[in-house]
């Protein structure tokens, strides 16, 4: 069975950081690419970062500078560094995984986790 397991997600201030992880369970990260996704109440799901196979990332305009996605093989884990956190960043975090990357970039992932809760206050 595939499973994804968000965690770190938790509530900090203006200018604070999290550390989001993404724990798979029956893929290897190494053979997909990877997402992180954001959905905030009354809002779309958002594409936030990505890393590809080979290790290539991209950012959306809005965490570019701030955010940085990351992957640890040999643990199976993906990652998501959050720096200068906004209230605009406030939102559900999802991970997703495909094998092609343009598939997982626009929301068709294969595979998604549950969640993880980031609330950034003023």
């Amino acid at each position: 069975q595939v499973q994804l397991q968000e965690s770190g997600g938790g509530s900090v201030q203006s200018g604070g950081s999290l550390r989001l992880s993404c724990a798979a369970s029956g893929i290897t990260y190494s053979s997909y690419s990877m997402a992180w996704f954001r959905q905030a109440p009354g809002k779309e799901r958002e594409w936030v970062a990505a890393i590809d196979s080979t290790g290539s990332t991209s950012y959306a305009d809005s965490v570019k500078g701030r955010f940085t996605i990351s992957q640890d093989n040999a643990e199976n884990t993906l990652y998501l560094q959050m720096n200068s956190l906004k209230p605009e960043d406030t939102a559900m975090y999802y991970c997703a995984a495909d094998y092609w990357f343009e598939e997982v970039v626009r929301g068709q992932g294969d595979y998604w986790g549950q969640g993880t809760q980031v609330t950034v206050s003023s």
